[in-house]
């Protein structure tokens, strides 16, 4: 793009209604939906790989089964009494719901939740694509929809947080992201400040890994504010409103009130519920007082208002300064957390899968820089709140690739007004050359262009297409791996982390291992037990009463665990010395999980 080249202005063309742009997010939730049913559901086959929905899966029968619904005790995993989990019924409600709903229907449990599994990311999608439709519409006009329909569609599509299956909370915090930033940009009045307010307070009572996001929502409306007028001072008016209102209904709906006033800086608690309540009832005083005008008193009155949350941050709760996993074994922290490959930063997933770092960096800092010309052609309020967006999933990325989930769909909805520039370029003069570069902007919108490329590169460096990829079997992910466990009469089976959450779910035993940094003394334990000498694995076997020892070769823990203890217990076992208490039961053809009874 030139300086000469001229364009229509976003705002020349007004956005059309809610309804014709949520039924476009539900077709192409339907059209992902239809792609994975072609492809004969593998995700639902698989488990997705994918621990946290399957425990969440279990947190939901559980609830159903009678567990009360501030009991968020997993009393099948760890030490003997289980340990608390930091997942919020709020997710499990309404797929429980579903579940019921699917029951009630098919006159089937397995079905019910066969539907559900298939319906919540579906709808969820649909959510999440018609907010970045909204928002492409603001920042590039019309002709920006049919791209972000597809550049969104595929970064959810293949970015896997709304696959069949996946009921875990990524995908619902990522659709309340989008929420909150469709009703900023886009939204006028009352009623947007109360959405967006709404949606920061759900995101935190969801989980903490978007808290980023809800302070950078928070800043983004007092900023506005502060530069605005009256509308800009209403809109922070409701989100203060709706923050504070819907945080107070999510800490009552969800933390009993005996543990009120018990700090929890991994789960929504007090901390993060009177930190809301300041943060949203100050903003709302200072915006309705001081609702005219750009006089000094805005910046004085926010200020004041920074100055009392810092001093709530930092006086009652300085713990959680230190972040969720401060308190974690050193052991745990090494042998677990810098192995959690959502946990990686940057320079980690760089060094150590460069074709996935092409895959989740490229088109977001693309993203910003596309951001950064527009703004310098089209200096507009929604296009600057769109790059604070963006920036924050960048730099959350960097921290942890886990940012990526929101950096893509966001970076999405810049490239589509890019698209949409070039589309309307190509609509009034239609030469060859700005047809090429129409379409060569179409290709590296695309994040999966730049993986497809990536990877193609590593194949050809590499010389190793001829390498089959590991399959899910392999690793003990499908249901069916679990059939010859399951028949067995429930036990405790000592098994690595990541068998943890599937024998839960596939099976009635209880397991002592899971990747979950709650569960300290179970991880311990199977630790010690795997990595100790065969005696040492043998004493605590017999003395805690396991009754079944579940293998797996082919997955990835199995030989992390191996190569860092090359003389214990499981290195031993999977180099064929297989100690005499240990019987091993029949095994199908083809089955990767080795199951081991434990003599009397």
């Amino acid at each position: 793009m030139t300086a000469t080249e001229t364009m229509m202005p976003p705002s020349a063309v007004r956005p059309v209604t809610w309804r014709s742009d949520a039924v476009l997010g539900l077709a192409g939730a339907l059209l992902a939906l239809c792609l994975h049913a072609a492809a004969g559901f593998p995700t639902l086959i698989a488990g997705h790989d994918d621990n946290d929905s399957l425990l969440r899966l279990v947190e939901i029968r559980d609830l159903m089964a009678g567990q009360g619904w501030f009991d968020l005790h997993q009393y099948r995993m760890g030490l003997p009494g289980g340990f608390v989990m930091h997942w919020s019924r709020l997710v499990d409600a309404p797929i429980a719901a579903l579940i019921l709903a699917g029951t009630a229907v098919t006159g089937s449990s397995a079905a019910g939740e066969t539907f559900a599994l298939l319906v919540w990311p579906t709808l969820l999608m649909a959510a999440a694509l018609t907010f970045i439709a909204r928002i492409a519409r603001a920042v590039g006009g019309s002709f920006a929809l049919l791209p972000a329909l597809t550049i969104g569609g595929a970064a959810l599509h293949f970015g896997g947080n709304f696959a069949p299956g996946d009921i875990d909370h990524h995908n619902i915090q990522l659709t309340l992201t989008l929420t909150a930033m469709a009703a900023l940009i886009i939204g006028r009045g009352y009623i947007s400040g109360i959405s967006a307010g709404t949606a920061c307070a759900l995101m935190l009572a969801v989980g903490m890994e978007t808290l980023p996001y809800v302070a950078v929502t928070g800043l983004t409306v007092s900023g506005v504010y502060l530069l605005g007028g009256r509308a800009e001072a209403i809109k922070a008016t409701g989100f203060g409103l709706g923050f504070a209102a819907a945080a107070a209904t999510a800490f009552v709906m969800t933390v009993p009130f005996g543990e009120w006033f018990a700090a929890q800086c991994d789960a929504y608690s007090i901390p993060q519920f009177s930190i809301a309540l300041v943060c949203g009832l100050g903003l709302a005083a200072v915006a309705t007082a001081l609702p005219h005008g750009r006089s000094m008193a805005r910046p004085g009155a926010l200020l004041a208002l920074a100055t009392l949350i810092a001093v709530l941050v930092v006086t009652p709760f300085p713990q959680c300064l230190a972040g969720p996993y401060a308190g974690l074994d050193p052991r745990l922290q090494q042998y677990w957390l810098n192995e959690v490959s959502e946990a990686q930063p940057f320079w980690s997933v760089i060094s150590n899968d460069w074709v996935k770092g092409v895959r989740y960096y490229v088109t977001p800092v693309l993203g910003l820089m596309v951001l950064r010309y527009r703004l310098r052609r089209h200096n507009t309020p929604e296009q600057w709140m769109l790059a604070v967006f963006l920036a924050a999933a960048c730099a959350v990325s960097l921290w942890q690739v886990r940012g990526a989930t929101f950096a893509l769909p966001i970076a999405a909805i810049a490239l589509a007004a890019w698209v949409g520039d070039w589309r309307q370029r190509a609509a009034s003069a239609s030469d060859r050359s700005t047809m090429l570069r129409l379409a060569l902007v179409w290709l590296v919108s695309l994040d999966i262009v730049w993986g497809a490329v990536a990877n193609a590169a590593s194949v050809a460096m590499t010389k190793a297409a001829s390498e089959p990829a590991a399959s899910a079997q392999g690793t003990c992910n499908r249901t069916t791996d679990y059939a010859a466990l399951a028949a067995g009469s429930p036990t405790t089976v000592l098994a690595i982390s990541n068998l943890g959450a599937p024998i839960l779910a596939f099976t009635r035993h209880r397991v002592l291992a899971g990747p979950y940094h709650r569960n300290i003394a179970g991880n311990l334990f199977a630790l010690d037990a795997f990595m100790g000498t065969s005696e040492q694995a043998r004493a605590m076997i017999r003395d805690s009463r396991i009754g079944m020892i579940a293998i797996c070769r082919g997955n990835g823990e199995t030989a992390l665990l191996a190569g860092w203890a090359p003389t214990g217990f499981l290195a031993a076992f999977i180099n064929g010395h297989e100690p005499d208490w240990l019987e091993k039961l029949p095994q199908a053809a083809g089955q990767p999980l080795e199951i081991y009874r434990v003599r009397p």
